[in-house]
């Protein structure tokens, strides 16, 4: 018999070990992604079964990164065009927190393009959004979402984690974790960044995507636009796939032995993220190979295959979404609009409006929006007040009104949800805020928000927080 080096042995390896042998299992799984068994923990998730009917089975998460001026895209103001040049109300302003105006005079900057009406209720959208016009009664707006945060990065990790605290788990990581993934050969959550040409926009940190405290295999794997999807993912010269595969196998035979006196959760993730990348040196060039789709469809979106675009994103969304993967959140940055707003809103409504709507009559056509949960946002609005940057007037930071719409899975079609005040600076009708939002999401994938927890630094962590987040209710079918 083989001397066993207990003193090695953590209490949680040990007490593993003289256990039913559970880990082996689930271990093999791992090692095993085409089995029955891996397949069905895969598709399960820890939540099992869902609590809640399922009307979403995936989510494709649209952020415009930045801010999207509410203004200028789906919350018109007669009242604020009407008072441009003149001092905003003090009564709405005084003690209230800003960004870069503090302190500084107020004055109404009107919407500076044309509203018009779409679709069946004449919703009222800037001029600038044609085409998500056209999808109008396919989608719901929201002009009453608020949230906490006012500057970039807190308000991109609150929205994308529901804190302000760097090292929470991405929602992407959250849903990827409670409901596993459905793809073979892809990870859960994927994530893609894309940008226009022209101006120098804020990075996008990797820990929006963060698994956070969750074990980091839930974590997004962010695809490239171009080049190399992937990162590393290509063989150096001279080495075959075969080659590869006894690499991996090597490797994975050290680390599960490793595993065997340690019981690290983070060796098992090692050893599924070496399996998955194996799998993805095969998958990701046909996923990403868009030449093989219809011209008609490439027109659509107004995409050219290898371009980086976002409308290029969009459409691997919509691949992606077809082969399972869970969680998809594409990035276009560039919204942050302190200046040069007329001359800029114009560059990003032309990058994303056609791709936005494609996206929504892609999926319809293919019979994927009744379970897909489509959310287009930002990370907060804008002010209705003026920025005056050198002439080239813009708006500012704001957290207590943006406006944002969702569609499909679950989602109820061509409805506007709450209202601003007559100048747009607050939210005055069915405030909603990002946990609301969080909630919502997680409440169309059949998951409890209040009772998806999990333990960390003697606390229930959620998604949502513990200010009392409600799923709201006013936009589901």
């Amino acid at each position: 018999m083989t001397a066993f080096p207990f003193d090695a042995l953590t209490r949680r390896a040990f007490l593993g070990r003289v256990s039913s042998g559970l880990g082996a299992v689930a271990l093999a799984s791992l090692l095993r992604p085409n089995s029955a068994m891996a397949a069905a923990s895969r598709a399960r998730g820890v939540i099992h079964p869902l609590p809640l009917p399922q009307k979403a089975k995936r989510v494709i998460w649209l952020t415009m990164a930045g801010g999207p001026s509410q203004f200028e895209t789906f919350d018109p103001k007669p009242k604020l065009a009407a008072m441009h040049g003149q001092p905003m109300p003090e009564s709405m302003t005084k003690g209230q927190q800003l960004a870069q105006l503090q302190g500084q005079k107020l004055v109404c900057h009107a919407p500076q393009f044309a509203f018009q009406r779409f679709g069946k209720n004449g919703t009222e959208l800037c001029s600038l959004f044609p085409h998500i016009g056209s999808v109008v009664d396919d989608i719901c707006l929201i002009r009453s979402m608020t949230t906490d945060a006012i500057n970039h990065d807190p308000a991109h990790m609150f929205m994308n984690t529901g804190s302000q605290i760097a090292g929470r788990p991405s929602m992407g990581a959250w849903v990827n974790y409670g409901l596993g993934s459905e793809a073979e050969n892809l990870p859960g959550f994927v994530v893609m960044v894309s940008t226009g040409p022209g101006r120098s926009p804020q990075p996008i940190s990797t820990r929006q995507w963060s698994s956070g405290f969750l074990p980091s295999r839930f974590q997004g794997v962010q695809l490239q636009g171009k080049g190399d999807a992937v990162h590393y993912l290509s063989n150096p010269g001279r080495v075959t796939r075969a080659q590869q595969e006894t690499d991996v196998r090597a490797i994975n035979a050290l680390n599960r032995h490793h595993d065997a006196f340690v019981q690290d959760p983070e060796v098992a993730t090692r050893i599924a993220q070496y399996e998955l990348a194996f799998q993805l040196q095969a998958s990701v060039p046909e996923l990403t190979d868009l030449r093989s789709e219809d011209p008609k469809t490439l027109a659509l979106y107004g995409c050219t295959p290898g371009d980086g675009s976002f409308a290029a994103n969009c459409l691997l969304a919509r691949r992606l979404a077809e082969r399972g993967v869970r969680f998809i959140q594409l990035y276009h940055r560039d919204w942050d609009h302190h200046s040069q707003l007329r001359e800029e809103m114009p560059l990003k409504a032309k990058e994303t409006d056609q791709a936005s709507a494609a996206l929504i009559k892609d999926l319809k056509q293919r019979g994927l929006l009744d379970d897909t949960l489509v959310v287009w946002t930002g990370e907060f609005g804008r002010t209705p007040m003026s920025q005056d940057n050198k002439g080239t007037a813009g708006r500012d930071h704001h957290n207590k009104a943006m406006s944002m719409w969702l569609a499909g899975g679950g989602i109820r079609p061509g409805i506007v949800h709450g209202a601003t005040d007559e100048l747009g600076y607050a939210a005055t009708e069915n405030i909603c805020n990002v946990h609301d939002l969080h909630a919502t999401m997680l409440h169309l994938l059949g998951v409890r928000h209040d009772a998806f927890s999990v333990k960390f630094q003697g606390l229930d962590a959620k998604l949502t927080g513990v200010e009392g987040a409600e799923v709201i209710k006013g936009i589901l079918v």
